[in-house]
């Protein structure tokens, strides 16, 4: 006899349950990936715009600091191309790139910048010089450790008003003083569910909602559910109609921590 919990799940589509089933999937054979998006934020100057040429983004993931190292992993951008800093003032800020990478350390950052650089200034444009940017990029120390299976934010802060400076001749050159800071944004559920190839799927549930499932992997009936927010959830085990369903009730959800479930065996 099925448990209460089915009667949540008949209310979940077939194309979620499709596209839960592929998703998730992916994501448990991920293991030992941790996702990094990058947001690009300022603080207030006295400029109308600061326009930065962002072309690449690299983190460095291993103790490999050199130029060419190959601890250097690019981060696809959302959009290549100029950003005015000044968009971004008081709170604002704008997705950059993401890209799962290894867990572990990750210890700095470059930006790499092409040449369409510019202040304007009473609604005159100048152009901006950045000299070594434009060889080996900005460098900036981060050291962040990224949990396996929680998603990462890191913000790159400008400080445009400091990073600007007029030189004699009325030029200006990118000299940047920049920031940066990293936020866990979610926790992670995480377990066995056997016999392998009988369990149709793991459903994380809050009161009476399925918030998110996963698929169990084929060889091991390892299943990851990430993204969650932190709370207390339940997880439902499906099996294939002629094994029981289980219930393992109130498992605790921590922002940039795995909930690693019990192996559950379904009879």
């Amino acid at each position: 006899m099925k448990n209460q919990f089915f009667a949540t799940l008949m209310v979940v589509s077939a194309s979620m349950l499709f596209f839960s089933a592929c998703s998730k999937d992916e994501s448990s054979s991920n293991s030992g990936k941790s996702k990094l998006t990058v947001y690009l934020t300022d603080d207030p100057a006295i400029y109308d715009e600061v326009n930065i040429d962002i072309q690449d983004i690299q983190v460095n993931a291993s103790a490999d600091a050199a130029e060419t190292g190959a601890g250097w992993v690019s981060v696809p951008l959302a959009r290549p191309g100029v950003y005015n800093l000044l968009d971004f003032r008081n709170g604002l800020d704008t997705l950059l790139a993401s890209k799962e990478l290894p867990a572990g350390k990750i210890s700095q950052i470059r930006l790499i910048l092409g040449t369409n650089n510019s202040v304007v200034l009473n609604g005159v444009s100048h152009p901006l010089e950045t000299p070594s940017a434009q060889q080996s990029g900005l460098k900036l120390n981060v050291h962040a450790d990224l949990v396996a299976d929680i998603e990462y934010r890191l913000w790159i802060d400008f400080d445009a008003g400091r990073s600007i400076v007029t030189t004699g001749s009325n030029k200006y050159i990118l000299k940047p003083v920049i920031r940066t800071y990293t936020q866990a944004t979610s926790g992670t559920i995480k377990g066995i569910a056997l016999p392998l190839l009988q369990v149709k799927g793991v459903y994380a549930i809050q009161n009476t909602d399925t918030v998110a499932s996963a698929l169990p992997d084929a060889l091991t009936g390892a299943y990851v559910i990430s993204g969650l927010s932190a709370g207390t959830y339940n997880v439902a085990i499906a099996g294939n109609g002629i094994l029981k369903d289980t219930t393992v009730a109130a498992v605790a959800v921590k922002v940039g921590e795995v909930s690693t479930v019990s192996t559950i065996t379904l009879k």
